[in-house]
């Protein structure tokens, strides 16, 4: 999974807008008036049965950036967790730090996995998430000449022992926030536990799982963003 390191997971910096429509938007947390925040899972290496039931008993609207080289041998379960309301996204066919590297490798990476995901799956994705939160202009160029609508980064993450951890302030939940869930290293809790704890918290907090897919659209013009990304973060791959 993604960890988010120096740098990684903030509001991109404001700065001229680019032509309209030229380059992907860059999220972290995305304006909204409905009290909904965004659960948004990585990698594709743990495959908890059980997450399948509780997406499915509690209807939950779920995005899973895949990767190819993590998810792939795990083609029936992510089907299964499809046919149940996830929605399946780009995070690339290897997994490499993208910023920095050359456009034509960086079209390779996000280009190739939107294939491998339509043969696999029959979805064309409509976000990317870069590995490590690490990304260029050249990614933005990449991403949308490989037909991605946004980039999305995240404001919270759900560690493998079930708490939150924070990009910036305020450390609590707001509406609008985007939760990463990185594939844990030997987590102490499983995957569906670590969800069930988060909804709880949802509940006190008066919020619910809002469907990304459904907001992004939403979320205004894009700005120019910062160079971004630590290539340097922890990563669980």
């Amino acid at each position: 999974g993604d960890r988010a390191g120096a740098g990684a997971g903030r509001s991109p910096g404001a700065g001229p807008a680019p032509q309209a429509g030229a380059l992907p938007p860059v999220v972290d947390r995305v304006p909204t008036r409905d009290r909904v925040v965004f659960l948004t899972y990585d990698d594709g290496a743990e495959r908890d049965p059980r997450f399948i039931d509780l997406v499915r008993e509690r209807r939950l609207p779920v995005s899973l950036f895949l990767t190819d080289t993590v998810a792939g041998p795990g083609y029936a379960h992510f089907a299964r967790l499809r046919s149940v309301g996830a929605s399946l996204q780009n995070h690339t066919l290897d997994h490499p730090a993208l910023r920095g590297l050359p456009y034509a490798g960086q079209r390779a990476e996000i280009c190739g996995q939107q294939r491998k995901l339509k043969s696999r799956f029959g979805v064309r994705p409509r976000l990317l998430r870069p590995p490590y939160g690490a990304y260029d202009t050249t990614t933005l160029r990449a991403a949308a000449d490989c037909g991605i609508g946004t980039v999305v980064l995240w404001r919270a993450t759900l560690e493998p022992d079930g708490h939150l951890t924070y990009t910036d302030a305020p450390h609590h939940l707001t509406p609008g926030d985007i939760i990463a869930v990185p594939s844990g290293e030997a987590p102490t809790l499983s995957l569906a536990e670590r969800t069930t704890r988060l909804l709880g918290e949802l509940e006190e907090r008066g919020l619910r799982v809002g469907r990304l897919e459904d907001h992004v659209g939403r979320a205004g013009p894009p700005t120019a963003p910062d160079e971004h990304g630590s290539p340097s973060s922890p990563s669980g791959d």
